[in-house]
């Protein structure tokens, strides 16, 4: 059997509200990026580090979809459409060439609360659901290695709901995965900011 360690990259998309719902945003998406340790580190922070380090001479640059999109903040540089050309030819080459796998979970929030009321957070539920396909993808893979979950931080009470809610899971374990087998797989659970510049989280 492989024994891979691996990281569970975590970063939502839309708010968690179910009672202010906005029209022209009314669902929340959390996506995971799953990858080897080893592959992860050869590969996306390896390619990414590089890049930036060509381009603006450091690797303390954080790639973040909207700046890129408006050219705005360090981004500014895009606007040489030469550049432009390069950093977008070797980002698409360093994803598309990169070894790692998807598990996301879309929620129609207006749809959620009519079935199921307001009172759950729908991100805690993401989350759960995507533990779970992420623990059926390594039995598949007959890879018994650890896995290490890192999530982009929101906030102090956000946060600390996340880490009630894996609390829970970790000793009672979910519907579908028992704690025995949640406390052999995760071995850590790891809030980081922005400003900690991590290149699994970007990606």
């Amino acid at each position: 059997m492989p024994q891979n360690d691996y990281y569970l990259f975590l970063d939502e998309s839309g708010d968690h509200g179910l009672t202010n719902i906005d029209p022209g945003f009314p669902v929340f998406v959390l996506c995971s990026i799953l990858c080897k340790k080893d592959d992860f580190s050869a590969q996306i922070d390896t390619g990414f580090d590089q890049l930036k380090s060509d381009l603006w001479g450091t690797n303390n640059v954080h790639f973040h979809s909207r700046d890129i999109r408006k050219c705005e903040k360090e981004f500014q540089i895009l606007f040489d459409l030469d550049i432009k050309r390069q950093f977008y030819e070797r980002l698409n080459d360093c994803i598309s060439s990169s070894d790692y796998t998807i598990i996301a979970s879309g929620i129609k929030k207006k749809d959620y609360a009519k079935r199921y009321g307001v009172l759950n957070d729908v991100y805690s539920i993401s989350l759960t659901f995507i533990i779970e396909r992420t623990i059926f993808y390594l039995d598949d893979q007959d890879d018994v290695g650890d896995l290490y979950i890192l999530a982009e931080a929101r906030g102090k009470e956000e946060d600390k709901l996340l880490r009630d809610h894996m609390r829970k899971i970790y000793n009672r374990g979910t519907f579908y995965v028992n704690n025995q087998r949640l406390r052999e797989r995760i071995k850590s659970f790891k809030f980081y900011k922005k400003t900690d510049n991590h290149n699994g989280l970007q990606l």
